[in-house]
């Protein structure tokens, strides 16, 4: 990978993808996001550089059924606060990435004292990924790492499968085959995500 690095502070901070494995800083990641806004970026605890492209119309019309859901939830209790797949989170204090879940929750109480006009520092209470068809199946390691960070609830959408894993603290991750309701209820009073709609 190629980073120009500024001879002037007013050059933009460009990326070259000439290599399938891109290594950067977390400052040059930061430099990178700020320069190439229309890009989705997200870098993991190896400082692996991961360029996300779009997804097809079928996946952005599931992930947002996902994000309704819960948002409808949340609306009603709230409980606390929603975030969509453009949210970054900052790992980096606790070991981890710069990271970017599809659908992320965080209860309000962990909220305090939290600015919500920079990444996020604090892993959320749930982290909901939908694998689509231009994901790679690294996205499982992404689930791993979630739940290492602190990740009470990660859940993993696969609609290509027909398939749902569930990712708790210290426990073995679940599978379930075309489930039409995931219980969060331990980490989200009242809540069942209902994936009816996604198969």
């Amino acid at each position: 990978m190629t980073i120009a690095t500024a001879a002037v502070d007013t050059q933009p901070l460009l990326l070259n993808i000439s290599n399938t494995t891109l290594q950067v800083t977390p400052a040059q990641f930061d430099l990178l996001c700020i320069d190439n806004p229309d890009l989705r970026l997200e870098l993991t605890k190896d400082r692996e550089l991961i360029v996300m492209t779009p997804a097809f119309p079928i996946s952005g019309k599931q992930n947002g059924t996902l994000f309704g859901r819960v948002w409808l939830w949340n609306e009603q209790t709230e409980l606390g606060e929603v975030f969509d797949s453009s949210t970054g989170y900052d790992f980096t204090a606790i070991g981890g990435g710069k990271m970017s879940p599809d659908v992320s929750w965080i209860v309000n109480s962990r909220l305090e004292g939290i600015s919500l006009e920079q990444f996020c520092p604090i892993p959320p209470d749930l982290a909901i990924e939908l694998r689509s068809t231009t994901d790679r199946l690294s996205i499982q390691s992404k689930m791993i790492e979630y739940r290492r960070l602190g990740v009470r609830l990660g859940i993993l959408v696969n609609p290509l499968d027909k398939q749902v894993e569930v990712y708790r603290l210290e426990r073995e991750a679940e599978v379930f085959d075309a489930p039409m309701l995931i219980n969060c209820e331990d980490v989200m009073p009242g809540f069942g995500l209902s994936l009816q709609k996604i198969w």
